[in-house]
């Protein structure tokens, strides 16, 4: 028996602005199925005395710490802008 119809899939693709044909559809509909019947049987796995977790691997963080550098030179940066005022690059307008 099938978890998912081909009209399903229709409507799906439907949604998402697919044009599919028919054997695609049909093609995609098996696909599905194959995958739902295989989250079906993750279901069936005993998971009482598992905790829960983020991630698979044991992982602290990662990153390195968050230090304030000094940053390049107000007069370095300007003097690639095309176009700057008070120390600041100014950029065309977007807004009316």
């Amino acid at each position: 028996m099938s978890r998912i119809s081909v009209d399903q899939v229709k409507h799906v693709a439907h949604l998402a602005r697919l044009a599919v044909t028919e054997d695609q559809a049909e093609m995609f509909t098996k696909q599905l199925d194959a995958i739902i019947s295989f989250a079906e049987e993750l279901n069936e796995v005993d998971t009482e005395n598992v905790e829960p977790t983020s991630h698979v691997l044991d992982i602290k963080n990662i990153l390195r710490d968050d230090v304030a550098k000094k940053g390049l030179p107000r007069e370095e940066v300007l003097k690639n802008a095309p176009d700057h005022q008070d120390g600041q690059i100014k950029v065309p307008s977007i807004l009316e």
